[in-house]
């Protein structure tokens, strides 16, 4: 990896600051899944093994700038001093004079969570002061966050200007390895699986990644736009004009010989809605009738794709997932990629968010190469850009 890591540094004591991802779900106030706080275990034990009085970072949801309490960070303190087996102090908020004193405070091996950083506007816009006020008396910054690391906010950013070493965490560390093969890989053999919902939203990606792949493949309601620039019909199927001004801005845009790289749906399973009547059919791609809403790809679609990942990848990458995948029956085409990618020998990432999402509730996590924490960063660092959290770190 280009960039310092924890692994090459000197811990004994050093004050360190820890931007973490515990952006976890709550319902009620109580924390539903606890991946990301395991997540950053292993950095966070490594500093406190070393003696680090350990300071935490992390924002949670979208709280605007204000102060939510039902965005509070407290609960997370909780678990992982339960986790952990020790105390973990919480902070009133994440910076200000009390705060100070809490942090100048910690002891050897004591760790203390801040309260969510985008309770403050100046976060997202990186505002040198916060920033400053947010890096504290910290000797050691540590990022171990990938799923912010695309974001220019002052926990990702500002403070590295602040403190003198800035290194990538363990959980970044392994991201960036992981991923670094997809970002290197290209031509025969490249698989990248697209899902979602929003074509504006991987324009960028679908451009940059064309000239690269064997074979893009798209799934997700983001087909229903190319679709409709196709002239087919799209019935109730969730197809908005900005997705589909962004697939025909694609397609206008790109030569005709990559455009061949890229594969829509062969044919799709459907859903009467207008009447609703709860009947389902496949149909093929230019079978979607008024009154059906197209929720998942179909079974020539599920086969066509099945044999490009089992037969011809050497390393796929997938992002987004194929459909509904949140409701039967319409989970069977992210099933059936994600049974698709534990089948073959080729090298698989899951690029985060969603897709890992229904990667993890199917059970086939442990049957990929890596499963990412960040979606739009993966997507982001695999199709080229830099990620601006990764870039603010010390060179190796």
């Amino acid at each position: 990896m280009a960039k310092k890591s924890i692994a090459e540094v000197d811990l004994t004591v050093q004050r360190t600051l820890v931007r973490v991802d515990f952006n976890v779900p709550l319902e009620d106030g109580q924390i539903t899944d606890i991946t990301r706080i395991q997540g950053a275990l292993p950095t966070i034990q490594m500093l406190t093994d070393a003696g680090c009085p350990v300071t935490l970072c992390s924002h949670m949801g979208r709280p605007k700038g204000e102060r939510d309490e039902a965005l509070s960070l407290a609960p997370v303190a909780t678990k992982l001093g339960e986790i952990l087996g020790t105390n973990v102090q919480m902070a009133p908020d994440c910076v200000g004079d009390e705060v100070a004193q809490m942090r100048s405070a910690l002891g050897a091996g004591e760790v203390l969570l801040l309260e969510n950083t985008r309770f403050h506007a100046a976060e997202k816009a990186n505002e040198a002061g916060f920033a400053r006020a947010l890096a504290g008396d910290a000797e050691l910054y540590v990022d171990d966050a990938f799923g912010s690391m695309h974001r220019a906010h002052a926990s990702t950013v500002g403070v590295t200007d602040v403190i003198g070493d800035c290194v990538a965490g363990l959980l970044v560390r392994k991201e960036l390895d992981s991923l670094t093969k997809c970002r290197d890989a290209e031509g025969d053999g490249f698989i990248v699986i697209l899902g979602g919902a929003k074509a504006e939203d991987k324009i960028k990606a679908i451009t940059q990644l064309l000239p690269r792949v064997e074979k893009l493949l798209i799934g997700g309601a983001m087909a229903w736009a190319f679709f409709s620039v196709q002239g087919k019909n799209v019935g109730e199927s969730l197809c908005k004009p900005d997705s589909v001004e962004a697939a025909a801005k694609i397609m206008d845009e790109t030569d005709d010989a990559l455009l061949e790289r890229l594969m829509l749906p062969l044919d799709v399973h459907m859903k009467q809605v207008e009447p609703d009547t709860g009947e389902t059919v496949f149909a093929d791609a230019d079978g979607i009738k008024d009154g059906w809403d197209a929720l998942d790809i179909g079974p020539k679609t599920i086969e066509e794709y099945g044999r490009l990942i089992r037969d011809e990848a050497e390393v796929v990458f997938w992002n987004g997932p194929m459909g509904y995948f949140e409701k039967e029956p319409f989970n069977e085409g992210t099933l059936a990629i994600a049974q698709a990618l534990a089948d073959t020998n080729a090298y698989t990432v899951v690029g985060g968010g969603d897709s890992a999402a229904a990667v993890t509730q199917m059970g086939y996590d442990d049957e990929m190469s890596h499963v990412s924490t960040g979606g739009g960063a993966s997507l982001e660092y695999v199709q080229g850009d830099a990620l601006p959290g990764v870039e603010a770190l010390d060179e190796a």
